[in-house]
C-alpha cells in the first residue's frame, strides 16, 4: 500500500494508536518502547503484514531531526542542574571524549574485519557512537531502578549530550568518504566550529529565551508551549545557519531554561513530556517503516560481531579512557560502559550517508539498524540485573523520592503552611517568577481577601496575601522564612 494524502491520516493514527497500548508491555518486560516501536513499523513496512511502501530517506531524514528536536529540548528541561553539576566533568568527559574513543576503536576494528576504507571504517563507528537516553532511561523507569550516589544524573547528561559529538564525527568522517583527497586534519576548524558556535549559541538563545517568555503578555496560557516551540526551532536552525551544532545548542538552551523561573513552567514542562513521547514514537515507527528487513537478513553475521565488539570493547575504552583522571569505584565504570544502548539516533545519522549517495551507503544503514536492535535485546534487558550484580543499584527499601519528585508530583504527604506577606515587604507587585524562590518549594495557593488564586509565574504578589506553601521536609520553610525576611530587610 502507497502512502497517500487520503490515507495517511487513517494509517499514521492507527500505528499511533497501536504503538501507544502495546508499549505498556514494555513495563511489565522491561524491553524499551524503542524496540517495539520499530518492530510495529517493520511489520507495517513494505516486507510485513501491512505492505506500506515507504523508501523516502530524506523524508525519514527530515522526521528524525523534527524528532530530535524535541526529544533533546525536552531532555534538557528535564536536566536538574544541581543533580548534574557535582559530575559535570565526568558528564562532558563521556559525551566527547567517549564518543570519540569509542568511535575510532570500533572503527579500526571494522577496518580489520571488513572492506571497507578507514574512512568508512570511521564514519560506521561514528554513526553508532552515542547512547540513547529514551531507551536507557524508559527502562530504568520500568523497573524502578534507583542506582547510587551520582551514578543516574551522570547517565542522564552523557545521554542526554552525547549526540551532538557523534553527529560532528558522522559529517566529518562523511565529507572525508566523499572527498577522499582531503586530510583528516581538514575537517578539525569544522569540528571545532561545530562545537564552539553550538556551545555559545545555546547560552545566548537560552537568555534570549527566558527574556521572550517572562516579558512577553500572552493571552492564554496554552500559547506560552508554542512560543517555546518557535524558540526551540529558531535556536536550532539559526545555530546551523552559523555553522554550529544546532543539537548541542538546543541542549544546552534546554537546560539553561530548565533551571529558570518561568511562566507557566509546569504547563510548559507537560506539554514538552507528552510532545517527546508522541515525537519518539513518530519517530521510530518510520525508521521502522523505513527498513526492509529482507535487506538485513545478510548482514546479520557481520552485524552481530560489530555489536558484540561495540558492547564488549569499545564503549569499555570509550568510558575507561574517558573516565581515567575522575575519582570513581571500579564497579561504577562498568556499570557506565553497560548502559550504551543504541537507540534511534544512529539510525538517523545512518541516513546522512544513503542521501550522500556513498557505495557502501545500503550497508552502513542495515548494520546500523542491526547494532542498535541487538543493542536493546542484550543490553536493554539486563540493566536491572548488571546493576544488582554490580551492587549499584540502591535496595527497594531504601528508595526514596527526590524533592523534585515529591513536589511536582504534588504529594499529599508534603508539609504545607501559610505565609503572609506584609505591606512593606519586597515580595509586594512582584511577580512570583521574579521571587527567586527555593527550588524544593513551591506556592500552591494565594489567599486574597476571601478568595483562593491558584498562581502561575506572572501572578503577582499583594499586600496581606496569605500564601499556601507547599514543601517536602518541615526544614524547607525555613529556608523561605528566611528568603522573606532577608528580601523585607532589603525593602526597609
Amino acid at each position: 500500500m502507497n502512502l497517500t494524502i487520503e490515507n495517511i491520516l487513517l494509517v499514521g493514527s492507527l500505528l499511533l494508536l497501536v504503538s501507544v497500548l502495546v508499549g505498556k508491555t514494555s513495563y511489565k518486560f522491561g524491553v524499551p518502547t524503542l524496540l517495539l516501536f520499530l518492530v510495529i513499523g517493520m511489520l507495517a513496512g513494505s516486507d510485513g503484514v501491512g505492505g506500506i511502501r515507504f523508501d523516502d530517506p530524506k523524508l525519514a531524514q527530515f522526521i528524525g531531526i523534527v524528532s530530535l528536536n524535541f526529544i533533546l529540548f525536552s531532555g534538557g528541561l528535564d536536566t536538574n542542574w544541581k543533580a548534574v553539576k557535582p559530575i559535570l566533568g565526568e558528564g562532558i568527559a563521556l559525551s566527547t571524549l567517549g564518543v570519540l574513543f569509542t568511535a575510532v576503536s570500533l572503527g579500526t576494528f571494522v577496518w580489520f574485519i571488513t572492506d571497507f576504507t578507514i574512512y568508512e571504517s570511521m564514519l560506521l563507528g561514528s554513526i553508532v557512537s552515542s547512547t540513547d537516553a529514551a531507551a536507557v532511561f524508559s527502562i530504568l523507569r520500568s523497573k524502578s531502578l534507583a542506582l547510587k550516589t551520582n551514578l543516574r544524573p551522570t547517565l542522564e547528561l552523557e545521554s542526554g549530550s552525547n549526540d551532538p559529538m557523534a553527529y560532528v564525527l558522522t559529517i566529518a568522517f562523511l565529507t572525508l568518504v566523499i572527498h577522499q583527497d582531503q586530510s583528516i586534519f581538514s575537517v578539525i576548524p569544522m569540528f571545532l566550529q561545530q562545537m564552539i558556535f553550538g556551545g555559545i549559541a545555546g547560552f545566548g538563545f537560552g537568555m534570549m529565551s527566558k527574556y521572550i517568555i517572562n516579558k512577553i503578555k500572552l493571552d492564554f496560557e496554552g500559547l506560552y508551549p508554542v512560543l517555546v516551540i518557535a524558540l526551540m526551532f529558531i535556536t536550532f536552525s539559526a545555530t546551523d545557519f552559523i555553522g554550529g551544532n544546532g543539537f548541542l545548542s538546543i541542549y544546552i538552551c534546554a537546560v539553561y531554561l530548565g533551571n529558570q523561573d518561568l511562566i507557566h513552567k509546569k504547563t510548559i514542562l507537560k506539554m514538552f513530556d507528552g510532545l517527546a513521547w508522541l515525537m519518539q514514537i513518530v519517530l521510530f515507527l518510520t525508521l521502522g517503516l523505513l527498513v526492509f528487513p529482507s535487506e538485513i537478513i545478510p548482514y546479520m553475521g557481520i552485524g552481530l560481531l560489530i555489536s558484540v565488539f561495540l558492547i564488549m570493547v569499545a564503549r569499555p575504552i570509550g568510558v575507561f579512557l574517558s573516565l581515567i583522571f575522575f575519582k570513581m569505584k571500579l564497579r561504577r565504570r562498568f556499570y557506565i560502559s553497560w548502559v550504551g544502548l543504541r537507540g534511534a539516533v544512529p539510525i538517523v545519522f545512518s541516513t546522512y550517508p544513503l542521501l550522500a549517495g556513498i557505495d557502501k551507503a545500503n550497508m552502513i544503514f542495515n548494520i546500523v539498524f542491526f547494532i542498535s536492535v541487538t543493542s536493546v535485546l542484550i543490553q536493554g534487558t539486563t540493566l536491572s540485573t548488571v546493576a544488582k550484580w554490580l551492587k549499584v543499584a540502591v535496595p527497594e527499601e531504601a528508595k526514596k523520592l527526590s524533592p523534585s519528585d515529591l513536589i511536582m508530583a504534588e504529594n499529599p504527604k508534603a508539609e504545607m503552611r501559610e505565609m503572609r506577606i506584609t505591606s512593606n515587604c519586597f515580595a509586594v507587585d512582584k511577580k512570583i517568577v521574579e521571587l527567586g524562590f527555593p527550588k524544593n518549594a513551591i506556592i500552591a495557593m494565594i489567599k486574597r481577601d476571601d478568595s483562593y488564586i491558584i498562581p502561575n509565574g506572572s501572578t503577582k504578589i499583594e499586600a496581606e496575601d496569605t500564601l499556601i506553601v507547599l514543601a517536602d521536609r518541615p526544614s524547607v520553610f525555613d529556608e523561605v522564612d528566611t528568603h522573606l525576611k532577608r528580601v523585607l530587610v532589603e525593602k526597609i
